[in-house]
């Protein structure tokens, strides 16, 4: 029998000290043992992407990651972009443009189209499919989410006019 190992990591900006078997994912720690629930599961191959989460202000997939991997990193999840209000406008696209639907594959989409958004501050369309490439959904047909993708940008870049860099 493998015994635990002792992790200490930052999650969502909390810290958190746990004892985890070698062989468990990312992803599985975070469900499981953390009740965070908003990182999702699908392929556990890294292809899908509903797994997504940044790892030291990374977007990894949590599927193909041993949670002994970030001893002492910081992780982040939907729960914790959500909270601290990173992605509120984000999420009100999302919603507005109806690019929801079953909500499955969202919580990755909008850590995805963050990432994105933080690196590059005008995507055009074919961008924003293509950083989004790694992320699967099955009932939005993505129009509705590159639609929310662009709409927020051209929101923050409006936001952003005349302000100081």
């Amino acid at each position: 029998m493998t015994a635990p190992h002792l992790i200490s990591l930052e999650v969502n900006g909390e810290r958190i000290d746990a004892h985890v078997l070698p062989r468990i994912n990312l992803a599985d720690f975070l469900r499981e043992h953390l009740k965070l629930t908003g990182t999702h599961v699908g392929c556990e191959h890294g292809v899908c992407g509903a797994c997504t989460v940044r790892v030291n202000g990374e977007i990894v997939r949590s599927c193909l990651m041993l949670a002994v991997q970030v001893n002492e990193a910081s992780v982040e999840t939907i729960e914790g972009l959500s909270d601290s209000g990173e992605i509120s406008d984000l999420q009100a696209a999302f919603r507005e443009r109806n690019a929801l639907q079953c909500g499955y594959c969202t919580p990755a989409m909008l850590i995805s189209a963050q990432d994105l958004l933080r690196h590059e501050s005008e995507p055009g369309r074919e961008q924003i499919r293509e950083h989004l490439s790694g992320n699967y959904c099955r009932c939005t047909g993505y129009q509705a989410i590159v639609d929310a993708v662009e709409a927020t940008a051209k929101a923050r870049k409006s936001r952003n006019k005349g302000r100081a860099p």
